[in-house]
């Protein structure tokens, strides 16, 4: 048997997803991860989310959003103002910005590592690294420096822009 594998560009790739997650109430859908936004605890290519539709959704949660046309995002909310969202990757120094309605799926758990179990967000596994890493914030850069230390450059770039337009 031959298994043919297409990848697909997130902005064709994730509407789908997303109305598969809309077609039915409880409805889970696993979602292989891509990029680096969410290090140092998920990883690019290795880990998967487990999303699905939910109404409740707050700060730490990590959800999936849609921030451009086209444009999606898995990271966690760090700040709900009203109905305008701000968001941060784990592993970005940077916010990003969308309303509510633009969330279109929340992380309810991670298949991080190859493993076959979730680690899910309401545990008290997640829950703890959540506290501690948001926690860290201040610190971000220099832990993201002695973790990643060949981090490419448009991340770094990235901050120096942000910085600039204070």
């Amino acid at each position: 048997m031959i298994t043919v594998t297409k990848q697909l560009p997130n902005a064709e790739f994730l509407p789908f997803v997303v109305s598969e997650l809309q077609s039915a109430e409880g409805k889970t859908v696993t979602l292989p991860l891509r990029g680096r936004s969410m290090r140092p605890f998920l990883e690019d290519g290795r880990d998967k989310a487990l999303l699905t539709i939910s109404p409740d959704i707050g700060v730490g949660d990590a959800v999936l959003a849609e921030i451009a046309k086209g444009r999606f995002v898995l990271h966690r909310i760090v700040a709900i103002e009203g109905l305008q969202v701000t968001l941060r990757g784990d592993g970005n120094l940077s916010d990003e910005h969308c309303t509510l309605a633009d969330i279109r799926a929340k992380a309810i758990g991670f298949y991080r590592k190859g493993r076959a179990k979730a680690d899910m967000t309401d545990g008290l596994k997640w829950r703890l690294y959540s506290w501690l890493w948001t926690r860290a914030y201040p610190l971000r850069r220099y832990l993201l420096f002695v973790l990643y230390p060949h981090l490419p450059a448009r991340f770094k770039n990235n901050h120096i822009k942000n910085k600039q337009k204070k």
